[in-house]
């Protein structure tokens, strides 16, 4: 599966936060030095709008995938790549497999991968460590003729019920026949669940079968007379040939145990979905080395450890348009952030070593990209040329901002050139394409361009909606009003506002709730007392809105 990396505007994206990420997306998937397997993704952590869907339907471009969190989870981290064994599994096979895959558990599932339980290496010590005090448990073995036949690597000469899982209890008989005999008779277990495990004794192995034991066990891969083959058929007697010495092989018997008796079933199941913080908080007083990840039903999908909750994340972002955390996506915080884009001012972004930080003073963030394209030699197709404009138009009002910069008039003219469509077709186009105002809600409105901003102890918002004309602010000025009011509460901040500007006047409208005092100190006409004002000639946010206020709480 090839490394991916995140390109994602801001929450709340405007056309310049999708059409940069589409178009830098792009740029890096295409850029000859791109390492291989390394892919970047375009990304938005919002919904779109009638502008944006007018640009990408315009250039025949598909809306970014959603993504509106990327905090780590467990499903990052988790190895998928399970090694499980069904019911019915030996101590030998999970041995086997400890060993080989570097492990200390393996999970026991059904067919439909829905988990039984799980066997820890622990266990299997506890299972395995001898109590001189109880022999009899270290010579009890449940299991059939068949396992222990593949455990050893045996040949069966004979069998009964081969498959049959069976208590057997495991002799060996490694003394004269006399006292193997009296011993043998002393046992007080039937002789049906006897495995005898011997060498080269003819005596003991025909005594073995006249007693009419379960399952006798040639060692050493020695040569069976013909006739104790055939005594063991006419006496029901199991028997099999081990090709290795006697200590060896009634060792080996007995990890031939089926684990069953040994799964345990109160593990602590974790979610795909859970949290990296929260798990590293629930694991820290668990004894177990290894987790188990189900979904519903107990369905087995991953397991982890705690040096797994430990690793630095795998998920890499590539902010654009903007470099603040209090904009970026659900989780920025956690994850490895290795590029910023953006034209904006410098925010609160800390990162654990250098990156690629790219930020200049010019309209849009598009300009930017396609600044890249046009200093390297390297032209975006069409469709991609389309997109850039699209995000430069709208960020700069078809170059009529003040935020407009000579690089913005140069780079659009290249792009048209290239697109074939000018910028006051394409800025037509996006500012008739519906009057949001009149057919979103209130809420929708005011949060698909916000912005959250932190000056020294204050938090506030600003939102900006551009329109033709006012009319449409003013017929709903009432439920923005509101509307601001509550979004200051939820989200507990100084004060919210809105830029409600026209785009054919260039004049704008400031809808304003919260501290009295800040509303006192905004010096523009006032239309309805510390809640609406007129601003001519205002129409940035950025350049011309937030350096007004930021003056403005910084002198209080």
């Amino acid at each position: 599966m090839p490394d991916s990396v995140l390109v994602i505007g801001h929450r709340n994206p405007d056309a310049d936060a999708i059409c940069s990420a589409i178009a830098y997306a792009r740029y890096k998937n295409e850029h000859p030095d791109r390492p291989p397997g390394l892919i970047y993704e375009a990304a938005r952590c919002g919904n779109s709008n009638a502008r944006i869907d007018t640009i990408l339907r315009r250039f025949k471009v598909p809306l970014p995938s959603f993504v509106g969190d990327v905090t780590p989870r467990l499903s990052d981290v988790m190895s998928r790549d399970l090694v499980t064994v069904g019911a019915g599994a030996t101590c030998a096979e999970i041995l086997e497999l400890i060993h080989s895959h570097d492990i200390q558990a393996v999970p026991v599932v059904d067919a439909e991968g829905v988990l039984q339980g799980v066997v820890s290496i622990y266990q299997l010590g506890r299972f395995f460590t001898p109590r001189l005090d109880r022999p009899e448990e270290m010579r009890r073995v449940r299991t059939s003729i068949r396992h222990v036949a593949r455990t050893v690597g045996g040949e069966v000469l004979h069998g009964r019920e081969v498959d049959e899982p069976v208590d057997l209890l495991v002799r060996v008989g490694a003394m004269e026949l006399e006292t193997f005999a009296a011993a043998f008779r002393e046992e007080r277990f039937s002789p049906d669940r006897a495995a005898i495990v011997v060498g080269d004794r003819r005596g003991i192995q025909e005594q073995a079968i006249r007693f009419g034991v379960r399952l006798l066990v040639v060692t050493g891969g020695l040569a069976v007379d013909s006739g104790v083959v055939e005594m063991a058929r006419e006496h029901g007697v199991s028997l099999l040939v081990s090709p290795h010495d006697t200590a060896t092989t009634a060792w080996a018997l007995r990890t031939a145990a089926l684990v069953d008796p040994l799964v345990s079933t109160d593990e602590v199941l974790f979610r795909p979905t859970e949290l990296l913080k929260d798990a590293r908080r629930k694991t820290a007083g668990m004894a177990p080395a290894v987790f188990l990840v189900a979904e519903e039903e107990r369905r087995l999908v991953g397991v982890f450890s705690r040096r797994d909750l430990l690793a630095p994340p795998t998920r890499k972002l590539v902010l654009v348009d903007h470099n603040e955390l209090s904009q970026a996506v659900q989780g920025a915080d956690e994850v490895q952030v290795v590029e910023v884009v953006d034209h904006h001012r410098l925010g609160d972004l800390r990162t654990a070593e250098p990156i690629l930080f790219l930020n200049r003073p010019v309209g849009s963030t598009c300009t930017i990209i396609a600044g890249l394209f046009r200093q390297e030699g390297r032209q975006p197709d069409p469709a991609l040329a389309g997109i850039l404009m699209g995000g430069l138009v709208s960020d700069t009002l078809n170059l009529r901002s003040p935020t407009a910069t000579p690089e913005d008039v140069r780079i659009l003219e290249w792009l048209e050139g290239i697109s074939g469509v000018t910028g006051a077709e394409l800025a037509n186009a996006i500012f008739q394409s519906g009057s949001l105002v009149r057919t979103t809600s209130a809420t929708d409105l005011l949060e698909m361009d916000m912005k959250l901003y932190q000056e020294g102890d204050d938090r506030f918002s600003i939102s900006q909606l551009e329109e033709v004309g006012f009319a449409g602010f003013h017929e709903r000025a009432a439920e923005l009003l509101a509307g601001l009011a509550a979004l200051r509460e939820r989200k507990g901040l100084r004060f919210s506002a809105l830029l409600a500007t026209d785009v054919k006047e260039q004049d704008s409208l400031l809808f304003f709730q919260g501290d009295p005092d800040v509303a006192r100190s905004i010096s523009y006409p006032t239309l309805e007392e510390g809640r609406l004002f007129q601003l001519p000639g205002v129409v940035s946010r950025k350049k011309q809105l937030l350096p007004f206020l930021t003056r403005m709480l910084v002198g209080e």
